[in-house]
C-alpha cells in the first residue's frame, strides 16, 4: 500500500484528510522544513509541495508571488527533492505531493546525468525522496502516459485536477489514470479567488465518483475552519494553500510568527474537518 492509499485507509472514521499546500522555497528551504513539521505538528495528514515555476497560470496572486519569491531565490526541483528527502529523516508517515507544471520536470530530466530517459530520471529521483504524488497542473491527461508509465516504475501516484466543466467523459478518462487522489478544484479561475457554493461541489463530487473510485480533495477557495468544515460534509480531504502561504508572505522576516500563525489556522482547520 502506497503511503497517500494508508493515509486515507487509516484515518479515523468520520475524519477528512487535511492537504495544506505551501510553495517550497518561499522565504527559505529551512524555513519550508520547518513550516513542513509545524504543520505535520497541527493536523497535516498530506503535504502539498509547490514546485517553483515562474509562469504559474493557474495560481492566484499570492501563490503566484510565493512562486516568483522562489524562483527569484534560484530554489529548483533538485532542491526540493533533497528538502523532500531531508523531511522523510524525521517523518515517514506524512504523505508528500509535489504541485506544479510540466517545466521544471522537463529541465529536470534534460539536465539529468542518469543513463535513465526522459521522466525516468525524476520518477525515480522523487521515488528515492520519498515524493508520494506529483500533481502537474498543466499536462493534459492525454499527453500523461510517458510521465504515468515513469511513475508507475517507481510507485508514485500521479494525481489529476477535475474541474466543474470536466465532462463526463474526461472524468471516465481520469479513472483509468489517476492514482493517489483526486483535485477536484472547487472554483473556476485560479487559486485563492471567488465564492464557494457547496451545493455546487456536492453535486460534482457525486457526478465525479460516478466514475472515479479514489478519494477525493477538494481546494480552491477553501480559507478558514468555517469553510473546510462545510466542504468536509462531503469530500474526503481539505485542500487549503493561499490562506497559508499569506502568513508566509506577511511574516517573512519573523519565523517565530510565521510558524505559529500557519500552525494556528492548520489546527483550527484539522480540528473542524475532524
Amino acid at each position: 500500500m502506497s503511503r497517500l492509499a494508508s493515509v486515507f485507509a487509516n484515518l479515523p472514521q468520520g475524519h477528512k484528510a487535511f492537504i495544506p499546500f505551501i510553495t517550497a522555497g518561499d522565504s527559505g528551504l529551512d524555513n519550508t522544513y520547518e513550516l513542513m513539521l509545524t504543520l505535520v505538528a497541527n493536523g497535516a495528514n498530506v503535504i502539498e509541495l509547490g514546485v517553483p515555476f515562474s509562469d504559474p497560470m493557474a495560481d492566484g496572486p499570492m501563490i503566484a508571488k510565493s512562486h516568483e519569491r522562489a524562483v527569484a531565490a534560484g530554489v529548483s526541483l533538485r532542491d526540493v527533492l533533497a528538502l523532500v528527502k531531508k523531511f522523510r529523516a524525521v517523518d515517514n508517515t506524512t504523505a508528500v505531493v509535489l504541485m506544479g507544471y510540466l517545466n521544471p520536470i522537463e529541465v529536470y530530466a534534460a539536465h539529468s546525468n542518469a543513463e535513465k530517459s526522459g521522466y525516468q530520471a525524476f520518477a525515480t529521483d522523487a521515488s528515492a525522496s520519498g515524493v508520494d504524488g506529483v500533481l502537474v497542473v498543466d499536462m493534459p491527461p492525454e499527453e500523461a502516459h510517458d510521465l504515468k508509465q515513469s511513475l508507475d516504475a517507481t510507485g508514485v501516484d500521479f494525481i489529476f485536477l477535475v474541474a466543474p466543466t470536466t465532462t463526463d467523459a474526461r472524468i471516465e478518462f481520469l479513472a483509468t489514470i489517476a492514482s493517489g487522489f483526486v483535485y477536484f478544484v472547487s472554483l473556476k479561475g485560479v487559486t485563492g479567488a471567488g465564492h464557494l457554493d457547496i451545493d455546487v461541489v456536492k453535486n460534482n463530487l457525486s457526478r465525479i465518483r460516478q466514475y472515479i473510485n479514489l478519494p477525493v480533495g477538494v481546494g480552491f477557495g477553501i480559507k478558514d475552519a468555517k469553510t473546510a468544515k462545510a466542504i468536509s460534509e462531503n469530500a474526503d480531504a481539505v485542500i487549503v494553500g493561499s490562506s497559508l502561504v499569506a502568513f508566509v508572505e506577511q511574516y517573512a522576516d519573523d519565523k517565530a510568527k510565521m510558524l505559529e500563525s500557519v500552525g494556528n489556522l492548520a489546527n483550527e482547520i484539522s480540528c473542524a474537518i475532524k
